[in-house]
């Protein structure tokens, strides 16, 4: 996945940020796969990067890219 590649059309949202965990963390999904467990938006960034989207900084707070489920956005349940 590339950051030119457009999401519209697709009918889901190609990353999904799941409800905080109990002990802490985000599971998040890119297309569909689990990348992984955020535990804050580093670790977000790092799951995209690998995903082949270098600029994710931009995306995070772009609804037709990221999907935060049950929570606010950047809230990892960490605290």
């Amino acid at each position: 996945m590339n950051r030119e590649q457009s999401p519209e059309g697709e009918g889901t949202t190609p990353i999904v940020v799941h409800r905080a965990a109990g002990t802490g963390g985000r599971r998040v999904s890119i297309r569909a796969r689990v990348a992984g467990l955020a535990h804050s938006d580093a670790d977000l960034i790092e799951f995209l990067r690998r995903a082949g989207l270098p600029d994710a900084w931009e995306l995070l707070d772009d609804p037709h890219w990221v999907d935060w489920q049950d929570g606010r956005p950047h809230d990892y349940g960490t605290d």
